[in-house]
């Protein structure tokens, strides 16, 4: 490493950047052109984007459809950069997402794909499991040198951390907390001091890496739960209800995650079904979704239509945008 590049990330950790700087260093790069659904509002490095809806409401698909733009090369439509996709869902498919790869280089005019750009896009998707939050905040705190090694190899650096589901270890945690106090040999996990953890280590990899946060939160609609039984002293869980409303319909989910991390998101998209069936296509095997932007807040929902190699994207307006689905991999 250059000693002038050394000199810089020992200046980012040790908080000397101020915060005009940060702002021209950010504002600096390029919004991402990532395709729809996530064309309407300009996406940066430094934003933490939340994908929420209920399971399966193609919240993973949308990470892998910006995942494949991100490593595909420019000539096929790509950003030409690196993606880290941390899954502690535990449940990615990493044959679909070879195949889907595939599907999609062959798009571009060919019968056949080019094997060496397949194993080019295999190797920049960086794909990290994680079985609970002990290795997932290992995992964040040893990301740097992993970083900085992928981008002395491939030429190219992490421009997108995809988090696949943020939510996936809380009830996990949330039971850690009535341990007997008997076992003092094990240390405690609390939910605001595990997502205190997550969000400070986060914010020091952004320092050193600048990138954008894609994460995926699942989330249960309607009122099943009270909101006043289910409150939990010291304000470690925050508990409410989001109301959604459209064509007449009113969607509740559950917000569960602690307030620190409420407050780290930027951008949030609401994901859940829809009864509505658009009449261009045939909808034989296929689901399809309705996309509405929280944060910032936009008037209209994109709708999708998610079949087994691509999913199809409607504009206000109804035009149809087939969107090709797509996959690599490289696990640590």
């Amino acid at each position: 490493m250059k000693e002038k590049e050394r000199e810089e990330i020992e200046k980012w950790i040790e908080g000397d950047e101020s915060g005009t700087e940060m702002l021209s260093r950010v504002s600096s790069v390029r919004p991402f052109l990532f395709p729809p659904p996530l064309h309407r509002v300009p996406l940066r490095v430094g934003n933490v984007l939340e994908l929420v809806g209920p399971s399966p409401s193609a919240k993973t698909q949308i990470l892998i459809n910006a995942a494949i733009t991100s490593v595909l090369p420019k000539p096929y439509g790509g950003l030409d950069h690196l993606v880290l996709f941390l899954d502690l869902d535990c449940r990615f498919d990493i044959t679909r997402f070879s195949q889907l790869l595939i599907h999609r280089i062959t798009q571009h005019g060919t019968d056949s794909y080019d094997q060496a750009l397949y194993h080019l896009c295999m190797a920049r998707f960086l794909y990290v499991r994680c079985y609970d939050s002990f290795e997932f905040l290992h995992t964040l705190r040893t990301l740097h040198r992993r970083l900085e090694k992928e981008k002395e190899v491939q030429g190219v650096g992490v421009h997108v951390l995809m988090i696949d589901s943020i939510g996936a270890f809380h009830w996990m945690d949330r039971a850690s907390m009535f341990l007997s106090q008997r076992e003092t040999s094990k240390k405690k996990l609390f939910l605001q001091t595990v997502s205190e953890a997550v969000v400070q280590n986060i914010r020091k990899l952004l320092q050193v890496h600048p990138m954008l946060i894609m994460a995926t939160k699942s989330v249960i609609f309607g009122n099943r739960y009270s909101t006043a039984s289910n409150e939990v002293k010291g304000n470690m869980e925050e508990r409410c209800s989001k109301n959604m409303t459209r064509n007449h319909q009113n969607f509740q989910y559950r917000e569960y995650m602690p307030s620190v991390w409420q407050s780290f998101v930027t951008h949030r998209i609401l994901v859940h079904s829809s009864d509505e069936h658009p009449g261009t296509i045939n909808h034989q095997n296929s689901s399809a979704y309705l996309l509405e932007w929280l944060l910032p807040k936009l008037s209209f929902p994109d709708r999708i239509v998610v079949k087994d190699k691509h999913y199809n994207i409607l504009d206000k307006g109804g035009e149809l945008h087939k969107m090709k689905k797509r996959y690599s991999t490289k696990s640590w």
